[in-house]
């Protein structure tokens, strides 16, 4: 718990460091997207009403105060509520997550299974292949060039859309998929090499037992608590790249409100943003340290 709490502070913090010393003023970007001509006493008395006007640390303080009653603060754009506004866009970013982490998961093991076990021969070196010009690829080329062909060209999928719905979610969840699959298939092949290679597995082939034997009833089993460590660090990663992927496809999405925020100048839907993602992460890196004492009962006992 304490270093959890320790994550958010520092988290927190730093984004609030970074956003007090960016270039801009949120009052002035607030009152010229009217379209008025703006004086410096409504510049001066929108600072004051936003608490710009405080002294860093008092901001922060207030700002961190009202997090813990799970008080946000108001969006400068939106003029509502930070929670409001993250809810908004929390249901296109979880189903675009999960969508994408499903799939990956469906094709990267069985994937780097097949490598692992077809080691330096031809379906292994042609797996790799793809996984080295996958991974080499960026995520927003990726997406642009299948939407380009499967959306501009053959017309199967929206291009642009502001609704959630089953053909829209497709390509932005194959791309994000796509890039994530790349990396988790190396990473699961060298998890089971290393498996192979283990003391257990020379003894059961000196007992008879056949290959498939060796990786379903030893390898497998031995090898879920680092697959499963692999994919709560993935899950940082998915969360940053959602916000990639919801920008080429223009999906409704927190990642997407997140950077349509930072060049709006606004701070609180930002900060808010950020401590959302964090709590994500933490909560969910608390869960796989959970798991492993489920999984292997000898290290609840070691602990």
């Amino acid at each position: 718990m304490s270093q959890l709490l320790i994550t958010l502070i520092g988290v927190t913090f730093l984004t609030f460091c970074l956003t007090y010393i960016a270039p801009g003023d949120p009052a002035m970007m607030v009152l010229e997207a009217g379209d008025t001509i703006v004086s410096q006493e409504m510049i001066d008395a929108t600072r004051k009403e936003m608490g710009l006007d405080r002294p860093f640390m008092e901001q922060y303080v207030r700002w961190v105060a009202g997090a813990v009653q799970g008080d946000l603060g108001t969006s400068y754009s939106g003029k509502k509520p930070v929670t409001d506004k993250l809810l908004e866009g929390l249901g296109g970013t979880a189903l675009l997550a999960v969508s994408a982490f499903a799939l990956n998961v469906l094709v990267s093991i069985p994937l780097g299974i097949y490598s692992a076990v077809k080691a330096n021969k031809l379906p292994d070196f042609v797996i790799r292949f793809f996984a080295f010009v996958n991974v080499s690829m960026p995520s927003f080329w990726l997406g642009m060039i299948l939407l380009y062909i499967f959306g501009f060209k053959l017309h199967l999928v929206p291009i642009a859309t502001s609704v959630i719905s089953f053909k829209a979610l497709i390509l932005p969840a194959v791309t994000l998929a796509c890039v994530m699959s790349a990396k988790f298939t190396r990473q699961v092949r060298t998890v089971i090499i290393e498996e192979l290679h283990q003391d257990y597995v020379m003894g059961a082939r000196a007992r008879g037992m056949s290959e498939s034997q060796i990786l379903w009833k030893h390898v497998l089993p031995n090898a879920i608590l680092p697959l499963i460590t692999i994919m709560g660090m993935h899950v940082g990663w998915l969360l940053a790249g959602a916000a990639v992927i919801e920008i080429v496809f223009s999906w409704p999405g927190m990642g997407k409100m997140a950077v349509y925020s930072i060049g709006m100048r606004d701070y609180p839907l930002i900060e808010g943003f950020v401590l959302w993602v964090a709590l994500i992460y933490t909560a969910i890196n608390f869960l796989v340290d959970m798991s492993y004492s489920i999984l292997d009962p000898r290290l609840k006992g070691r602990g």
